[in-house]
């Protein structure tokens, strides 16, 4: 379990240089669009413990990215993600003890973890096979455009395990309801891209070959608008789902006052009355 120590430098500054290890990155002209791609296209892009580990320290250190603004993640080869990968994952798990294996699935939740509190939206263009801890990524992101290729399975049942993973119990639900996910964790069977659609887990769905133009477009979108504000927004979004509605009102009347001091607002204001579109800069 070494691998899983590899850790990234938590630097504030920009990340468009960031050099991936263990899957592919690359950044839009503008320098604003971060692209994500898991990159094992043989192998239907299955995870390993290394990219684990990679991806999890780059989602904490765009946190403190200065450029950055939106993140989308996809698959090549026609598939989104398979899972943890059955040779250099699964079997090593059923040879470890038990602090070994809390160390793994801690390791993982901790992706999830980063890949909500860093105030960049996530989207997630998914694209034919999207299993397992694959399902979760896609999950754990802000957006989700999908391919009508698209087969989405939270199968940890039909590998003798519990559909609790990696926060799946807590969040899948909230997007398609509890009954819906209930079914998918008991049976583990794939949801079809329609049903995705129709529950509310993909945004939208796209032709196999447009849907990560469609992700990186939309992303475009949102990194053109107040990103500072934006980010306040993913943050109330995560933390009420613990609050009551008396407590998510406050935070809410704080989280816009301090959007009320920032340049952007004023730039809004400032076009309006200028009958023109405002030009956001995220500060």
């Amino acid at each position: 379990m070494e691998q899983t120590e590899h850790t990234m430098a938590h630097h504030t500054g920009p990340l468009a240089g960031y050099e991936a290890r263990h899957f592919l990155w690359s950044v839009s002209d503008d320098g604003k669009v971060a692209t994500i791609t898991l990159n094992r296209p043989e192998r239907k892009n299955p995870l390993t413990f290394d990219s684990y580990a990679e991806l999890r320290d780059l989602f904490r250190s765009l946190s403190y990215a200065s450029d950055i603004k939106t993140v989308v993640i996809t698959g090549s080869g026609g598939n989104f993600c398979s899972g943890g990968d059955v040779h250099e994952i699964i079997g090593p798990l059923t040879k470890m003890g038990m602090p070994q294996l809390l160390e793994f699935t801690r390791m993982t939740g901790d992706l999830v973890k980063a890949m909500r509190n860093c105030p960049q939206p996530i989207v997630a263009a998914v694209d034919g096979v999207c299993a397992g801890a694959g399902a979760i990524l896609a999950m754990a992101s802000d957006l989700r455009l999908g391919s009508p290729e698209t087969r989405t399975a939270f199968l940890f049942a039909r590998v003798g395990l519990a559909g609790c993973d990696m926060g799946a119990c807590a969040i899948l639900p909230r997007i398609i309801g509890q009954g819906r996910a209930a079914e998918l964790f008991y049976t583990g069977r794939a949801m079809s891209a329609d049903e995705g659609l129709a529950w509310g887990f993909f945004n939208a769905l796209h032709p196999s070959a447009e849907v990560l133009e469609a992700a990186q477009t939309l992303a475009g979108r949102i990194a053109a608008g107040p990103t500072f504000a934006h980010g306040m927004t993913k943050k109330a979004m995560h933390q009420e789902w613990s609050m009551g509605v008396d407590e998510a009102i406050e935070a809410e009347a704080q989280a816009q006052a301090i959007c009320m001091q920032t340049q952007d607002f004023r730039r809004a204001y400032e076009a309006f009355v200028a009958k023109q579109k405002p030009v956001f800069e995220g500060d």
